[in-house]
């Protein structure tokens, strides 16, 4: 940790849990015993081990309810929540006693771009400033005048979407961000490779190279191999404006790197009292603590995303494209910090050790401390590990 870095601020079930203590929560815990992960369900404060029964998330995801598959999964119990999650952050833990991991495994790590106006609207010019945050004011300020700012009743794809391109072509101001914000096809792209993910209490990576980025905060929805969705979590898409700027081809690269896909804390699963017009209503909030003292606070509303999130998940998976092991989707961000950390017109761009909260009452909190992605820990937890791991302990039977 660089001298300047805060600590990760001390995990509690207060401070982690969603405010509905009748919330059906999975996760997942690293066992140092068996050197290995077990899915755990919530049960109040304490986690039950229920890997016999699931041996991995995906499992659960793939049953008819899995809710209801949860609830009546038996086990052991690990320890209390209060415990783990102490251990969970990197600078305290002892790596003998168990930690709290991102809330899923074998799925896919899907995102889709570009779902918010004004989101769209700062993608252009990322792109047309070349990654340079000096010129974002003046462009920003043209842009609106041609587009407005407030184009939340515009359904992509739609005449009016259509007739607002072709005026833009008019103006010389069309642009890739737009063809995805405001067309009939969405921008779902790969954030992360299977088991790279980041839980709550982590370290999250940001590319040495990048000097102008942000955190993304934003609901991800578990999808099976069917096309259902079965529950949400929280997610922080960790960007960087000026690699994606520069070249739209750069995403890769701007989007997936070492700790750069932080989830969490945990999956709540569909049931009688959530469910996917729960997510549609929602509101994250966002909170970015800086070592000298700076705070960001950001919110980013469901209810104006432009595309809703079934269509976003019907795009991403069917007939077109399968996932024999289901997906996560990151579904998009209203959040784009224009508040100047530095110098004047320089906007917002993360310093290392800045402290990352998002939360809703509906999902509780995912807390990320940001540092370079080659100083954050190595990923070497792979799916040929986990199989390898769960084969030894005689989890995989028929």
């Amino acid at each position: 940790m660089s001298p300047s870095a805060l600590p990760v601020p001390a995990l509690s079930p207060a401070t982690t849990l969603p405010a509905d203590p009748a919330a059906t929560l999975v996760g997942r815990v690293f066992l140092p015993a068996v050197d290995g992960p077990a899915v755990v369900a919530v049960r109040g404060h304490d986690l039950v081990d229920v890997t016999a029964t699931f041996p991995t998330v995906r499992d659960l995801c793939e049953t008819a309810d899995p809710a209801a598959a949860l609830a009546a999964a038996s086990g052991p119990s690990v320890g209390a929540l209060a415990d783990v999650l102490a251990n969970t952050p990197p600078d305290v833990r002892d790596p003998q006693r168990l930690w709290l991991l991102a809330p899923i495994d074998l799925q896919a790590v899907k995102a889709a771009g570009v779902t918010f106006p004004i989101s769209m609207i700062e993608r252009v010019i990322e792109e047309r400033a070349r990654g340079n945050p000096a010129a974002a004011d003046a462009i920003r300020a043209d842009i609106v005048r041609i587009v407005g700012d407030d184009l939340a009743a515009l359904k992509p794809g739609s005449p009016a979407a259509m007739a607002l391109k072709a005026a833009l072509i008019e103006q010389g101001m069309w642009s890739q961000y737009l063809e995805v914000g405001i067309g009939p096809d969405a921008e779902i792209f790969s954030k992360a490779q299977v088991l790279a993910s980041v839980g709550t209490g982590m370290d999250a990576g940001l590319h040495p190279i990048s000097t102008w980025n942000n955190p993304e905060p934003e609901v991800v929805l578990a999808i099976a191999s069917d096309g259902r969705i079965v529950g949400a979590t929280l997610g922080n898409d960790v960007n960087l404006r000026d690699v994606e700027g520069r070249s739209a081809l750069l995403l890769s690269k701007a989007k997936d790197n070492n700790a750069s896909s932080a989830i969490g804390p945990f999956l709540r699963l569909f049931d009688a009292g959530f469910g996917l017009d729960d997510v549609r209503r929602m509101t994250l909030t966002l909170t970015v603590e800086g070592p000298e003292g700076f705070r960001l606070d950001g919110a980013s509303d469901m209810a104006k995303i432009a595309r809703d999130p079934a269509d976003l998940v019907a795009q991403m998976i069917g007939r077109h494209h399968q996932y024999p092991d289901g997906a996560v989707l990151f579904l998009g961000t209203l959040f784009a910090p224009t508040k100047d950390r530095d110098a004047p017109g320089q906007g917002f761009t993360h310093k290392l050790g800045d402290i990352v909260t998002i939360a809703s009452p509906e999902l509780g909190s995912l807390v990320s401390r940001m540092r370079l992605s080659t100083e954050c820990e190595p990923w070497t937890y792979g799916p040929g590990r986990l199989m390898r791991n769960l084969a030894a302990r005689g989890l995989l039977g028929a």
